[in-house]
């Protein structure tokens, strides 16, 4: 069910972080799959329950690894 794969340095918050959006992402589309009609609602849905992979992929390059913790930590 992963799309990124782990990496040996992950810690706990990171994989779970990781685990969550792509569950997320996964159920966003397949909810999309059964809603027809209202195209544009349902391109929108898809867009931005899969942008947070990136986001998050973003965010974890732009910071040190304790900061990237320390930053998500309460999710």
């Amino acid at each position: 069910m992963l799309y990124f794969p782990k990496k040996e340095g992950d810690s706990v918050s990171e994989s779970k972080l990781r685990d969550l959006s792509t569950g997320f992402a996964v159920k966003a589309i397949k909810l999309t799959e059964t809603i027809h009609g209202h195209r544009s609602i349902v391109n929108q849905l898809e867009r931005s329950a899969t942008s947070i992979g990136a986001n998050i992929r973003e965010a974890n390059k732009t910071f040190t690894n304790p900061t990237f913790c320390k930053t998500y930590k309460n999710l």
